[in-house]
């Protein structure tokens, strides 16, 4: 079956950034730092000592960028603002022209035919706010909600689509357990608090997005999912999956749909959850929709020399590989789109990050035919189109990324982008994947409106 007679009529079609990625400007317009200026700053931190101080320069370069959202075709741009732009310092106050510049942004969407989604958190935290106790503080979640009133009372006239927080396991265990994200911590003493009060942080978030939208508004959280396999058929692999399937997956997705945390990986961290009474309602206040980031399975060994999780990612042989040294493997999308509708019953999946890394090769004629990233995207789109055969309520698809970016402790190598971003110039040329993404687009409506 093809995609466009699989995929229902009024499929979204998207692409997807995030503001520290592409936007630049550091300090304009009243922006102050971020935990990720201060991360990327600090020597041996960031691939080639990389910043994203100017990244794709999209805050001034906008009017370009809308114009690759028209050409690709589009029907929604997913794009975060940026929190330390928003409420630049500790007295809360919201700065003015952040919230035209993101207004602008939302009213040449609408012109354009375009839906904003637009998510609130994609890892910016104001540095600010990480000197006052950073996630591990139940105090960020506050700040967290007071944030998102300001966005819903500017732009809720207008915008009805939003997003909390993206990837809270990045946030959490990347940022807070691995050292590998900012703000680099490595304890799991305060990673789980952090994890925690992402999630209530989401809850309180959702919350204030709906009391202060002047029209109903759709909010929803991203989580980064990942089927966990074992290895082998030992028991012991048995036991490492499904504490990693529990720290990865279901850490995140049981709080969100009412079912606190998993008592297994609880006992297992041996961290008290820095619980209050009435948290998890908050946490698990009804979602209007899941969205769903994914990008490889892991095959799981067990390793009794992590000292945290007793487990490793193992390779699989023979496995294609992204210029991530991530493992191609669609299948794992269609997998995680049927266990999360048939175990949690989400009333609405997008998928809201779907994408590759390439080592693009520029031709002599300027163009970019990057036909590992087509492929890449055919593929998944196919695995979206068996799972909604087999039920599954998924309602889109974003793209990662609308264009080439900082991709944060790997800098500027890693291209995951529908167009290509050169970095002296800032001039962007869409790739053949995302003509061919565009393509996809026509045919889909063309197909759906014939029905």
């Amino acid at each position: 079956m093809t995609l466009s007679a699989a995929l229902p009529a009024g499929f979204v079609w998207g692409a997807a950034t995030a503001a520290y990625q592409i936007e630049g400007g550091k300090e304009l317009d009243g922006r102050t730092p971020s935990i990720w200026d201060t991360y990327s700053h600090t020597p041996g931190m960031v691939a080639n000592g990389d910043t994203g101080d100017d990244a794709c320069d999209s805050y001034r370069r906008w009017p370009e960028d809308l114009e690759l959202l028209k050409r690709l075709g589009v029907d929604a741009y997913r794009f975060s603002t940026a929190w330390p732009r928003v409420v630049p310092d500790a007295s809360g106050q919201a700065n003015p022209l952040a919230i035209a510049h993101y207004s602008r942004m939302v009213d040449d969407l609408l012109e354009a035919g375009i839906t904003p989604l637009i998510t609130l958190y994609h890892w910016d935290l104001p540095q600010y706010v990480q000197d006052a106790g950073g996630w591990p503080s139940r105090d960020t979640a506050d700040k967290f909600a007071d944030y998102a009133g300001i966005m819903a009372r500017a732009l809720g006239d207008r915008v009805t689509d939003w997003v909390t927080v993206n990837e809270p396991l990045c946030v959490a265990w990347i940022g807070h357990l691995d050292g590998r994200m900012a703000p680099g911590d490595t304890d799991i003493a305060i990673a789980v608090p952090a994890s925690y009060h992402v999630l209530l942080g989401h809850g309180l978030a959702m919350a204030a997005l709906r009391a202060e939208s002047s029209q109903p508004a759709s909010v929803g959280i991203v989580l980064n999912l990942s089927p966990i396999e074992p290895a082998t058929d030992s028991p012991a692999d048995a036991a490492a999956t499904a504490i990693k399937d529990g720290h990865i997956n279901r850490w995140f997705l049981d709080p969100v749909f009412g079912r606190g945390f998993p008592a297994d990986v609880v006992k297992h961290h041996g961290v008290e959850l820095p619980m209050q009474d009435g948290d998890l309602d908050i946490m698990s206040a009804p979602m209007d929709f899941l969205g769903i980031n994914y990008y490889f399975r892991e095959v799981v060994a067990a390793d009794p020399s992590d000292p945290v999780l007793g487990a490793r990612q193992v390779p699989v042989p023979g496995a294609r590989t992204t210029a991530m040294g991530w493992e191609v493997h669609p299948d794992g999308l269609e997998q995680i789109l049927v266990r999360v509708a048939r175990e949690y019953q989400p009333p609405v999946i997008y998928v809201t990050e779907s994408g590759c890394a390439v080592d693009d090769t520029v031709e002599a004629d300027g163009s970019i035919n990057d036909a590992d990233r087509t492929e890449y995207l055919e593929s998944h789109l196919a695995a979206c189109a068996r799972a909604v055969e087999q039920g599954v309520p998924l309602k889109g698809y974003y793209a990662w990324s609308l264009l080439d970016n900082f991709e944060w402790a790997y800098g500027y190598e890693k291209r995951f982008g529908l167009v290509r971003v050169d970095y002296d110039t800032y001039e962007r040329t869409i790739k053949a994947s995302g003509r061919r993404y565009a393509d996809i687009i026509t045919e889909h409506r063309a197909a759906t409106a014939a029905r």
